[in-house]
């Protein structure tokens, strides 16, 4: 393959659990994919490879994102807002644990305007489709997530998804459910809309299978200017899911 049929991908959130796997499927994708990450420190880029590919910069801060996505074709948006849990929880109590976030890292400022900057710079760089990974959950205002550290995670989630759909670029919106740290590619995968799958017994899906499909989606017009939620059938019911082309013409909806 010549080079010039490889695209560069630039991976957000490299250092976080999902992101450590699409930018670790990227780089094993070398003939197709050049693999660059953006990561918030030098630990986070030491713990996934600390190679010049990897690039530190903080996405509330617009500017330290720009050297990142230059010459850029697709970007793949896995920043987040990480609750935590207050200390002291001692489950054999009974009660519910609680959380904060940390200072600076609250959903309004990653999800929200974290994800803007980055859509931001990606469309002033000319970047040609921007994948994002978002939550299940975001239809309903009142969703349990939302309590979590009063952060209303998925209301500014939903904002930055809203965001991207109207910038012009081309955007594939991935809203999984439930995140598993199963294994991946032993599933049947499961897509639907408007967090309908949240009323069914099939809510969850390895961090694995959503990196797959992450990468999947860069290969296929089926997935631009659409958004769809993401689940699985448990292991061994159902076909593992090998064939995402099919999976992707099932998805009709642009939000």
């Amino acid at each position: 393959m010549a080079a010039s049929s490889q695209n560069t991908v630039l991976v957000t959130g490299a250092g976080g659990r999902t992101g450590q796997i699409v930018f670790k499927k990227l780089k094993e994708k070398r003939d197709q994919y050049i693999a660059r990450g953006l990561v918030r420190s030098e630990e986070s880029k030491q713990k996934i490879g600390g190679a010049d590919d990897v690039f530190i910069g903080d996405i509330k801060n617009a500017e330290s994102i720009v050297p990142a996505v230059q010459g850029v074709d697709a970007l793949v948006i896995l920043t987040s807002a990480v609750p935590q849990m207050k200390p002291g929880f001692d489950p054999t109590k009974g009660g519910r644990p609680e959380f904060y976030f940390d200072e600076g890292a609250y959903p309004e400022q990653v999800d929200w305007i974290g994800q803007k900057n980055q859509i931001d710079a990606a469309k002033a760089a000319g970047v040609k489709h921007i994948v994002l990974v978002g939550s299940m959950g975001g239809t309903n205002p009142n969703h349990p997530l939302n309590s979590l550290g009063n952060g209303n995670i998925l209301v500014w989630k939903r904002k930055a998804e809203e965001y991207l759909a109207n910038s012009g670029v081309p955007y594939t919106i991935i809203r999984p459910g439930g995140l598993l740290d199963k294994d991946g590619g032993l599933r049947e995968l499961i897509v639907g809309k408007d967090d309908e799958l949240l009323g069914t017994e099939t809510k969850t899906i390895p961090r694995a299978d959503v990196a797959e499909v992450c990468v999947q989606a860069l290969n296929y017009e089926e997935t631009k200017f659409k958004a769809f939620d993401l689940a699985s059938k448990p292991e061994g019911a159902g076909e593992p899911t090998k064939d995402f082309k099919a999976l992707f013409s099932q998805i009709t909806s642009r939000f």
